[in-house]
């Protein structure tokens, strides 16, 4: 059940959308839940830490809710959200691997700055991502048509200063997504990559852009990226970077390098970062 508001379906799908959201207790997973618990017969299945902010969103819902509260770093955490969504939903037809973090510290210069702070990074941007999607992949090729749609970033084709984990972390992810893409499609499965821009969150506050007059025309908005989510998993969408404006970035990176260099290096690409963000 939706409201007259609801945009209309993203596809017809062959039966109900079982979506699983990853990071779904706030920011862009929360704006992802919200977005698709309105298409047709729709069963989200919210997955964080917080328990209690997960049963908090799933009771504003239009849509069939569960939830499972789990550190997705932990072993038995893929088996733990596998094991839910049978039990409660049968197969997923779209995964949404949303849950991210990142520290900010230049390498080798700062207290938890080094490889410590690399490992914890990819252990929820890319481990955890790839963990979770082996743990659901034969359930999703059984509901094929069925989609994985991994949220990575535009920081994945243009690094910053005091970014490097995160980064690499992302540009791991969408790396491993390209290549995912190519394997699942013969099993009806459609890799998605979502890559956002500055977006303002609980987890990434984006306070130097949001306080700039200049600056907070740059940032997005989590419906947005939900949207994006939408186009890339239900859509099929290769890639979609969200404000669009940021394909011209990353086209950027490439097509120019040496100015990106510079841009990159200076005090207000430098301050683009906050000390801590994640978006679980």
């Amino acid at each position: 059940m939706s409201s007259p508001e609801a945009p209309a379906p993203a596809t017809a799908p062959k039966g109900p959308l079982v979506a699983v959201i990853t990071g779904a207790s706030s920011g862009l997973g929360e704006a992802a839940a919200r977005r698709l618990a309105q298409e047709p017969n729709a069963r989200i299945v919210l997955v964080a830490r917080r328990e209690d902010r997960l049963e908090a969103l799933a009771m504003t819902l239009p849509a069939t809710v569960t939830w499972v509260a789990v550190d997705l770093t932990a072993d038995d955490a893929p088996t733990t959200v596998r094991d839910h969504v049978r039990a409660e939903h049968g197969l997923p037809t779209l995964l949404v691997n949303n849950a991210g973090a990142g520290f900010r510290a230049r390498f080798g210069s700062e207290q938890n700055g080094g490889w410590e702070n690399v490992r914890r990074t990819m252990a929820i941007n890319f481990d955890a991502v790839v963990r979770l999607t082996e743990a659901l992949l034969p359930d999703l090729r059984a509901a094929a048509p069925a989609a994985v749609v991994n949220v990575s970033s535009t920081a994945a084709r243009v690094a910053r200063p005091g970014t490097g984990a995160y980064s690499a972390s992302k540009a791991a992810l969408a790396a491993w997504t390209d290549a995912l893409r190519t394997e699942e499609a013969a099993h009806g499965v459609h890799v998605g990559n979502v890559l956002p821009g500055f977006v303002p969150t609980e987890g990434f506050p984006q306070t130097e852009l949001v306080d700039s007059k200049i600056g907070r025309h740059l940032l997005g908005t989590p419906e947005g990226v939900a949207e994006a989510i939408v186009e890339a998993g239900l859509g099929r969408k290769a890639e979609r970077y969200t404000p669009k404006v940021y394909g011209l970035a990353a086209a950027l990176r490439f097509a120019a390098p040496a100015l990106t260099r510079k841009v990159m290096g200076t005090d207000a690409a430098k301050a683009m970062t906050t000390k801590t963000i994640s978006d679980d």
